[in-house]
């Protein structure tokens, strides 16, 4: 591990906490691939197999922000614990029904109360903040760090869960999956010794963080960007499978991921100059520019450089973001502010996978690859209009005149 990493986990609790949100963040990436193979692999309906994982990702994505806004308010213990049993309890039901042939109104109804899946992320990353508030290089590492993790689930993650419910038994992956959620949230809060401090009532904003002009931008960018990585995933399994070797559509999608984590790792090594803005446009452009290579894709080959080059420019960007959203919301609200700009991934990847699914039932794989060249394209234009509202950190931001009132707080519940 290169020295600044070693760095920023010399913090006494820092390994412990992280690593359990590594286990809470694994069904990101299992439950919805896993739920889609066990009903296909029972039912053989895909169709209903997709309507339920699209279910279960519109359900965290509107619940996410309101678990998130009740954290900032009473803190993480007290809200992640009755909310993850929740989860819990409606993903045994999905499971049971599934199993049991039930109705296929039931499915729906359990994947709905399944999305109240907390964003493990963000409350990882709220800790980080916590611990180096004011000190940008390490922050900058940390986030960086939060990166690759995410990049390592996504890259192992939907491999564990489609072995698994193939090679078991149909259940086996998002059982897992909801396995990995528990262990991972009672083990994270009952850390409490990195637990952010809940702050007195009168220093709570009210309303939503969506208020922040800034955090609207990125939120609204981060919709168009999610396309991009739903139609990549969609048309990438349709591109290998055109070509016979539908298989090889998972390692293709992994060198994607493992572009981006390698980026990320050396992304928190650099000490950078200069506004998190400007690199925060640059690297969503660098995005969309990246789309362009894959319609010259005919190979597999091909496309699994292309992909590579693309994956680059994801971790870097993600954490640029963090670090404006923590300039552009209230630190009352930071958790909420974070899972906001995860709800516009979601939506964005089920839009962008819908997109993808039509272009490529009516003219071919290759031509998908046309629906994230245009997601890109208006990332950028998004990312272009609402530049001006991320130059400056908001009067209220993480490290505005909010935090100078918040220190004296800070010293008086200490």
């Amino acid at each position: 591990m290169p020295s600044p990493y070693r760095a920023v986990f010399t913090a006494p609790g820092t390994r412990a906490f992280s690593a359990a949100g590594f286990l809470g963040r694994m069904p990101l990436s299992m439950m919805g691939i896993g739920v889609v193979t066990m009903v296909s692999q029972i039912t053989g309906r895909y169709g209903l197999a997709g309507a339920l994982s699209a279910t279960l990702a519109m359900a965290a994505a509107v619940m996410g922000p309101q678990v998130s806004r009740l954290v900032d308010r009473y803190g993480q213990r007290r809200v992640l614990r009755p909310v993850t049993l929740v989860a819990a309890a409606a993903v045994a039901g999905l499971l049971v029904c599934a199993q049991q042939g039930l109705p296929e109104w039931t499915l729906f109804v359990f994947a709905v109360g399944a999305g109240c899946v907390p964003s493990m992320g963000s409350m990882v990353r709220a800790r980080w903040a916590e611990i180096y508030r004011g000190t940008g290089r390490q922050l900058h590492t940390a986030y960086a760090w939060e990166s690759i993790v995410d990049e390592v689930c996504f890259i192992v993650g939907p491999i564990v869960s489609i072995g698994l419910s193939t090679a078991w038994f149909p259940e086996a992956g998002p059982l897992l999956a909801a396995v990995f959620l528990v262990i991972g949230v009672f083990w994270l809060t009952s850390q409490r010794a990195t637990e952010p401090r809940r702050l007195p009532e009168e220093h709570h904003t009210a309303g939503s963080a969506l208020r922040s002009r800034g955090l609207r931008v990125l939120v609204v960018t981060f919709v168009a960007t999610g396309a991009i990585f739903g139609a990549v995933d969609v048309v990438t399994v349709a591109f290998a499978e055109e070509r016979g070797h539908k298989a090889a559509a998972s390692l293709v999608l992994a060198v994607y991921a493992l572009g981006s984590c390698l980026a990320g790792a050396v992304f928190g090594v650099l000490h950078l100059k200069g506004k998190p803005s400007s690199r925060w446009l640059l690297g969503v452009c660098a995005m969309a520019v990246s789309m362009i290579p894959l319609q010259l894709a005919g190979s597999l080959p091909f496309l699994a450089v292309a992909l590579f080059v693309a994956g680059l420019a994801i971790a870097p960007t993600m954490v640029t973001t963090m670090a404006l959203v923590e300039q552009h919301v209230p630190r009352t609200q930071l958790t909420e502010g974070m899972t906001w700009t995860s709800t516009g991934l979601a939506v964005g990847v089920a839009l962008g996978s819908s997109a993808a699914g039509w272009v490529v039932d009516a003219s071919g794989a290759r031509a998908g690859y046309v629906v994230p060249a245009v997601a890109g394209a208006l990332a950028a234009a998004v990312a272009f209009l609402g530049y001006r509202r991320l130059v400056e950190p908001a009067p209220t931001g993480g490290r505005g005149e909010d935090d100078r009132d918040l220190r004296n707080c800070d010293e008086h519940v200490a």
